[in-house]
């Protein structure tokens, strides 16, 4: 095997490789004396079929997995002897004057990876917020699972319904008359307002009482996701079982055992624990971008374009589907597109970054185990459904770039973690709405530049931080709590929203920036 480069700037390399045709021909040889026992044919005993014949019969299949051998092995010693750490997959052509039986001219081309030297993460230091649970903020918490939590009770039989109200319903669903599968239900319970069901069909027994019947009309609302009643008009004939109107909801040791718990002060307890997780996880949002933070600003130096590219790709197609969502597409897309390069810089502080993290986990031993790549890749298979789980899993363990797409995030994590037990922390107290206030001052503050100022606009923090999700405010049941059974739903009840897919990263692409408020008209 001979190797010339042909290219060495920056970090982009270029090659050209030439295997000997009596290497290509050697393994075919190899193969031939591999395969020759179990070779069949008549007139011949079992392994005694002649050489040529084989070729014959299977000469272009032995060439192609003897040349593909020969590409694989090529490649890989071009790598250990030029000491490459490639970027990306390389990008190999072969010669378009190759014939079988000539020696083989391959034009390698690729980026490496740079080499950066291991920072000192001595004298970092960094700032954590806590908020401590407070009597208030429990209580607060308490009462907005109790509003959650509503219960029911049977309204007097003069009463008419009215917003709010719970009515238990019957009714048969008909489009042209006829029905329709899943327009029909008994004993489905509604709450006037709630807009749980489709438009028009609430408000329209609003005034009714128990034993009532009435005949309502709506049409399917155009992205209703049954196919067959989008846009269509509707009748259902509805009867109310019962009126039922709300019931104080009190926050004591019978509403507390309603959840399945021994008292109220075990559900306090449990709150107050969710309540710390959810401000615990705020508070590593904000130090993990002050972490980043002081990195970017530290360090700078050259990353492979194609990395930048790919990220750049992943952050695009994330802002362009967040944008089809929108009220008007074509003004949101005119939006990101103005801020195109800022992302492009963006994508370029990602890659950065990442390989900063990388080359600091690397020299410091920073490890993903066996058992916990393990359950990444258990824990990834259940989007699956149950008969291709395993398929899943066999695929993943064989696949090595498919395994670093799953270790990266976990990878990343303990990278930070790392660096945030050598930091030096000091702690201050805050409220949860000076927390959230400190990271939305960082999303929308100017970015620091690197050492290397390129005198570009620097885009908002907001848009190039990665970082965890923030914690949902809303209080909910503590898990020891039994899950009710969820119901399935009608014809008539909307569809619940769907679920944005996972992300195979630990930082999340950016949200799109927000529209500059538009000046108040003259009057």
């Amino acid at each position: 095997m001979q190797i010339v480069e042909t290219t060495n700037e920056g970090l982009k390399r270029a090659y050209t490789v030439k295997i000997p045709a009596k290497e290509i021909a050697a393994r075919i040889e190899a193969e031939v004396k591999k395969v020759a026992p179990q070779v069949r044919m008549p007139g011949f005993r079992p392994g005694k079929v002649p050489a040529n014949l084989i070729k014959k019969m299977h000469g272009a299949a032995l060439h192609s997995d003897a040349f593909n051998a020969s590409v694989r092995e090529s490649i890989d010693a071009l790598m250990r002897e030029k000491q490459l750490r490639p970027a990306l997959q390389p990008k190999v052509d072969l010669d378009e004057g190759y014939e079988e039986g000539k020696d083989a001219e391959l034009k390698v081309e690729l980026e490496v990876l740079p080499e950066i030297e291991a920072p000192s993460i001595d004298g970092l230091s960094l700032e954590r917020l806590v908020v401590p649970v407070s009597d208030a903020a429990l209580d607060e918490a308490l009462g907005r699972l109790a509003e959650n939590q509503k219960t029911y009770k049977d309204a007097p039989k003069t009463k008419k319904s009215a917003d709010g109200d719970q009515l238990i319903i019957d009714f048969v669903g008909r489009v042209d008359g006829v029905e329709f599968e899943g327009g029909k239900a008994e004993g489905a319970p509604l709450v006037i307002g709630a807009g749980r069901f489709i438009p028009g069909f609430e408000e329209q027994l609003s005034g009714l009482k128990g034993g009532d019947t009435k005949t309502i009309e709506v049409t399917f609302p155009e992205d209703y996701p049954a196919a067959e009643l989008k846009g269509k008009k509707a009748e259902f004939d509805v009867t109310v079982q019962k009126l039922q109107v709300e019931a104080e909801s009190k926050i004591d040791e019978d509403f507390a055992k309603s959840l399945g718990l021994d008292s109220l002060d075990k559900l306090k307890e449990l709150m107050k624990v969710q309540l710390e997780q959810e401000t615990a996880g705020l508070t590593r949002t904000q130090m993990k971008r002050q972490l980043l933070d002081k990195l970017a600003a530290e360090h700078d130096f050259e990353v492979p374009p194609t990395m930048v590219e790919a990220e750049f790709g992943q952050i695009w197609q994330q802002l362009q589907a967040e944008v089809a969502r929108e009220e008007n597409p074509a003004e949101g897309l005119k939006e990101i597109e103005a801020d195109k390069d800022d992302y492009h810089r963006i994508a370029e502080r990602r890659v950065r970054l990442g390989l900063l993290l990388s080359e600091i986990g690397q020299a410091n031993n920073v490890q993903v185990s066996a058992q916990e790549m393990g359950m990444l890749i258990q824990q990834a298979a259940q989007q699956y459904r149950p008969e291709d789980r395993e398929r899943f899993v066999e695929y993943v363990r064989g696949d090595a770039m498919a395994q670093a797409q799953l270790r990266a995030p976990l990878y990343e994590d303990k990278v930070v973690d790392f660096l945030f037990d050598k930091a030096e922390v000091t702690e201050r107290q805050v409220t949860r709405e000076e927390l959230e206030a400190a990271i939305e001052a960082e999303e929308t503050a100017p970015a620091a530049a690197p050492k290397k100022a390129t005198g570009k606009k620097a885009p908002a923090k907001k848009a190039e931080a990665k970082t965890e999700e923030k914690p949902a405010k809303e209080a909910k049941a503590p898990a020891k709590a039994p899950a009710k059974k969820a119901e399935p739903k009608a014809a008539a009840e909307k569809a619940p929203a769907k679920k944005a897919a996972p992300k195979a990263e630990a930082e999340k692409a950016p949200a799109k920036k927000p529209a500059a408020k538009k000046a108040p008209a003259k009057k």
